[in-house]
């Protein structure tokens, strides 16, 4: 379960699981239209992002994460989340804080998976 497939799979389902939470507690934020599929799809556009364009934008943007002693890492997380719904229009957020929020929510949500996926092994 170490391989770079499985570690995206793992990234994929916690993108869409945390757009799932997150679209229960912001109602109003996020529109998927109520279609399950899009939230999978979001997680899968998320998880991409995540893993091609994010890397670059951390390393763009490292003098403003490292003078905010690392809280710049929650807008760079917004703005991939922000990314992820332009690209798929299918989920609609409705502005830059419920991006961050989103981007939140969905750190939390991974974070969670991490540690019980590490307590297996």
């Amino acid at each position: 379960m170490n391989g770079p497939l499985s570690r995206f799979l793992i990234r994929w389902i916690g993108c869409s699981l945390g757009f799932w939470i997150a679209a229960g507690f912001l109602q109003g934020g996020i529109n998927f239209n109520g279609d399950i599929g899009v939230l999978i799809i979001a997680g899968f556009v998320l998880a991409l992002a995540n893993t091609i364009i994010k890397p670059l934008v951390v390393l763009l943007s490292l003098p403003a994460i490292l003078f905010s002693l690392g809280l710049f890492m929650i807008v760079v997380n917004g703005l991939m989340v922000y990314l992820a719904s332009t690209l798929y229009p299918s989920l609609e957020i409705t502005s830059f804080g419920t991006a961050i929020l989103v981007g939140v929510i969905i750190g939390v949500v991974n974070i969670l998976i991490s540690v019980i996926v590490e307590e297996k092994k």
